[in-house]
């Protein structure tokens, strides 16, 4: 009897046979994309716009109207950076608000003592605001990383601070004395050959600019690692205390143009218009993903939960529907944006692996 050797089959196994280690597989893919929290703001802004645009099909989606939202949001984009850096830190900047009104303030009396409404006013405005800002934003910085005063009694003195310098400027009457050339070339001009408003196309490059900053660039780097675990960064040779008089340099500074930004959309100072402003954006901020207890966020998180708050006020206006009720449902995804945080640094700390855009397209071993 012959013994027989059986080789294995060289013919290629059928597609449906083939391994799968390292294959992609799209379903868990999708499935990780899903529990991604940028993704999922995402989500709720697309539904948020699908029910408006079912709701009112006939002016909700119209051009004008998307218009009107992106112009309505651009000046908090410009706050919104600022605060990003910020809440990275673990901190916090409750005086934007303020900052705003002040540097518009004294903006606007600048360019009315020295008259005209040319450029060239314009542009000493635009300095003395963004001057005006950094001072603010410089004594944030010092008081918080030098004096270590915790950032909440901080900045919610210089809010106080600088909205009473503004009333005793202006004696609590709004300025209207504004150059022409702001109003109708960055408050209502649009990009040359488009409908897209000026305003906004500033406010983007800004957030583009800055997003590369927070993202790419060693400072940018440095601000998480100070938000992830400070002592540790001190450890490997950052200088946290300069660090953070950075931080809140430039949120304040960003603060003082978006004063300027405010005086070009509505030609007036808006002293008792902008209250709530410095907790709408935090509010955007946390929505759209940085952790309130530092060390996570994203610039394009950022500019989605602005959008969040800017569309309920707009749809609620169009359907007829109270706006009072945009704070009740900005707060109920504050409240679970903060909860989804919480829970997933509980995660963390069990030795779990969050979701994460970074291991989103990653391969098993």
């Amino acid at each position: 009897m012959t013994n027989q050797t059986i080789s294995p089959s060289l013919e290629p196994m059928p597609p449906g046979d083939k391994p799968s280690r390292h294959s992609f597989d799209l379903v868990e893919a999708l499935g990780k994309l899903a529990r991604v929290q940028v993704f999922q703001i995402v989500l709720v802004l697309a539904a948020i716009c699908l029910v408006f645009s079912i709701m009112a099909p006939g002016s909700f989606p119209e051009w004008g109207n998307i218009r009107q939202i992106i112009q309505n949001v651009s000046i908090l984009a410009v706050l919104g950076i600022g605060m990003t850096f910020v809440i990275v830190t673990s901190g916090i900047d409750l005086s934007v608000g303020s900052v705003l009104v002040f540097s518009g303030v004294v903006s606007a009396k600048t360019m009315a003592a020295i008259g005209g409404d040319g450029w060239g006013v314009a542009a000493v405005g635009i300095v003395v605001a963004l001057g005006c800002g950094l001072c603010w934003g410089l004594l944030n910085g010092f008081l918080i990383g030098k004096a270590n005063v915790p950032p909440l009694i901080v900045t919610l003195g210089t809010l106080g601070g600088a909205l009473g310098l503004s009333q005793v400027i202006t004696g609590g009457v709004d300025i209207r004395d504004v150059p022409p050339v702001l109003v109708d070339t960055i408050g209502y001009g649009n990009f040359p050959a488009t409908t897209i408003p000026l305003i906004s196309s500033i406010a983007l490059v800004l957030v583009v600019i800055f997003g590369i900053v927070l993202h790419r660039t060693k400072f940018g780097l440095y601000t998480f690692a100070v938000g992830s675990k400070e002592q540790s960064a001190r450890r490997v040779g950052i200088k946290v205390d300069m660090h953070l008089v950075k931080v809140y340099a430039l949120s304040g500074t960003l603060a003082g143009f978006a004063g300027i930004l405010s005086l070009s959309q509505y030609g007036t100072t808006a002293i008792a218009g902008q209250s709530q402003t410095n907790l709408n954006v935090i509010a955007a901020v946390v929505i759209g993903g940085t952790s309130l207890f530092g060390g996570i966020g994203t610039m394009f998180g950022t500019v989605v939960g602005l959008f969040i708050p800017a569309v309920l006020q707009n749809g609620f206006v169009i359907v007829g529907v109270q706006p009072f009720w945009q704070q009740v449902a900005v707060g109920a995804v504050l409240i679970a944006a903060v909860y989804f945080d919480q829970r997933r640094r509980d995660a963390a700390s069990r030795g779990q692996s969050p979701s994460s855009l970074k291991k989103l397209w990653s391969r098993s071993p």
